[in-house]
């Protein structure tokens, strides 16, 4: 479970991504002076100034010559990023005393103050988090025992208090020294992040390299924040697969920001620094409730919300004429939110498909859209994941969906089919269908065939769905629809492309447009596109006491 880093992980670290020799980097330099000069601790000035020792001693638990190394590498030390993401002096440390108890491997000889890890509460933007840091510079950031009680303590304090928590993750996997007690703490870490699930927000900042068991809490959590280049998440590492496959590749290649923000979709937005990412954090914070009974905070608003101004005019001309002429479907986000503010997340993965939070109303939602930018917009097996886990995320935390739909369809192809879309598409079923926040949906142009009622429709649940005059919503799109209907009539004529085109449009004309559905109260009202935010803005004021139960059930067997 510990496999980690190797020759190209941070100096000083092993096979498990941490110095964990007795003399590492918390080093004999920290041990406690128990000589002559020591405080009398028989008298209250020598308890206090014993305790003002121990205290300095636990605010530089790693050696100067880490910390030097680890702002050499252009990051910053456990502390420091406690500073950067909490209002300034509102810090309150857990367990600030806390040392670990190993004898094995002449461990005796070091026990730094914290264990390795910084743990504690503050408040971001006056609001309460729960958050641990870990400290790489001590043992690496290896978990042991105390290590792995401090974090467990403060997930369940954050449970208790109900605040979101913040985990800062770098290091290197299980204290080897510390043998299977360290492995029993992470499964107590990772059985607190999964009941927290749904209860509290949850994110994680991948400030360095995490490997082996460290990984793992991450992707438990809601979000996932890596850094480029100083940042990197895997299970084994480069060496190791080296030996058992034969493959060269390097940590970046392997598990960098850039390999988990594009490609496995583990990471959730990809910051340029160390600040860039904490930020990015505080703004999701932003639009998060405290926990799951909590409503998400809002702001007044002092633009117009339900009059239309000239910039919602632009949106009347953003469909092209041309049915197969992409558009960016973040100019429609943009003019429809508050302030024109879009955080998105995932930008990087699965780009068919568009997610984030903004603001309408001053109120919090979500936002998930398809792009005709990126393949045509239909969905595909990472869309439909992205796009299911975005949906359950609000859901679990009060947040109404907002749904621009352009979709074509599913992505055809044997690429496709043989890994699961049939599976991994139903997962965004599922989650419409199961969510009880409010639920908006707006078409914009082609909502074509199973996709349709895949991207919240109002047969999985959705409240209100309206549609532009530019919606075609059918089985599938003009020109496949008139090929199958029409194959032999198109064969047969004088001039087959004139026929067909002929055809084309009759069918546009009679069932790809938004009116057949409106006239069967699939779609609640067909609107110009300059008139969208007032209406839905309209929509969410009316369902914000909107109220739904499931049925009861111990939990859903979501197709995973």
């Amino acid at each position: 479970m510990h496999d980690g880093s190797d020759s190209d992980a941070p100096a000083g670290t092993g096979p498990t991504g941490g110095d964990q020799t007795p003399d590492g980097p918390a080093g004999d330099d920290l041990a406690r002076d128990d000589s002559d000069s020591s405080p009398d601790i028989h008298t209250t000035a020598g308890k206090l100034a014993d305790l003002r020792n121990r205290m300095e001693e636990a605010a530089h638990a790693g050696s100067a010559r880490a910390v030097e190394k680890q702002h050499a590498r252009g990051k910053n030390t456990a502390r420091e990023r406690i500073e950067m993401l909490v209002d300034e002096g509102s810090f309150v440390e857990f367990d600030e005393l806390a040392r670990h108890r190993s004898t094995a491997f002449g461990m005796e000889q070091n026990r730094p103050y914290g264990d390795g890890v910084v743990t504690g509460i503050g408040m971001v933007n006056g609001r309460q988090i729960a958050l641990f840091s870990q400290d790489v510079t001590v043992f690496g950031g290896s978990l042991g025992q105390v290590y792995g009680e401090k974090i467990v303590k403060i997930i369940d304090f954050a449970l208790k208090t109900g605040c979101p928590l913040v985990g800062i993750n770098e290091g290197g996997g299980a204290r080897i020294q510390e043998g299977v007690v360290s492995l029993g703490l992470y499964g107590e870490i990772f059985r607190r992040n999964t009941h927290a699930s749904g209860v509290i927000p949850q994110i994680s900042l991948i400030m360095g390299a995490a490997a082996g068991g460290h990984v793992y809490s991450p992707a438990l959590t809601d979000f996932t924040v890596m850094v480029d280049q100083t940042s990197q998440m895997f299970i084994t590492g480069p060496d190791v697969i080296k030996t058992v496959t034969g493959e060269d590749v390097t940590m970046e290649e392997l598990g960098g920001a850039n390999s988990h923000n594009t490609k496995s979709g583990n990471a959730h937005y990809m910051a340029s620094d160390e600040s860039d990412a904490i930020d990015y954090v505080k703004a999701l914070l932003s639009y998060l409730p405290q926990n799951n009974l909590d409503e998400p905070p809002t702001y007044e608003v002092d633009e117009p919300v339900y009059e239309v101004t000239d910039h919602d005019r632009t949106l009347d001309t953003l469909i092209p004429d041309s049915p197969n002429q992409p558009y960016d479907m973040r100019r429609l986000i943009e003019t429809v939110l508050d302030d024109d503010e879009f955080l998105e997340v995932h930008p990087l993965f699965a780009t068919n498909v568009v997610v984030g939070f903004g603001r309408l109303d001053g109120y919090p939602i979500g936002v998930v859209a398809n792009q005709p930018m990126h393949l045509a917009g239909t969905l595909d097996i990472d869309a439909s994941e992205k796009a299911a886990r975005f949906v359950r995320t609000c859901d679990a935390f009060n947040i109404p969906v907002l749904t621009f739909v352009d979709v074509p369809g599913f992505l055809p192809g044997t690429d496709q089919e043989w890994n699961g879309i049939i599976r991994r598409g139903a997962k965004l079923i599922y989650a419409y269908s199961e969510a009880t926040v409010p639920l908006v949906t707006v078409i914009t142009r082609k909502a074509y065939g199973g996709a349709y009622d895949v991207m919240g429709s109002k047969h999985l649940g959705a409240d209100v769905n309206i549609a532009w005059p530019t919606a075609q919503i059918a089985v599938m799109g003009a020109q496949g629809a008139v090929n199958i209907l029409y194959r032999r009539d198109i064969a047969a004529a004088e001039d087959p492309e004139a026929r067909r085109a002929e055809l084309v449009t009759e069918y546009e004309d009679t069932l790809a447009n938004p009116y057949v559905a409106a006239e069967r109260g699939y779609v609640d009202a067909v609107i110009e596109p300059s008139r969208t935010r007032s209406a839905v803005a309209q929509a969410l004021r009316a369902l914000r006491t909107k109220r739904e139960t499931l049925p009861p059930k111990k939990h859903g067997n979501i197709p995973l």
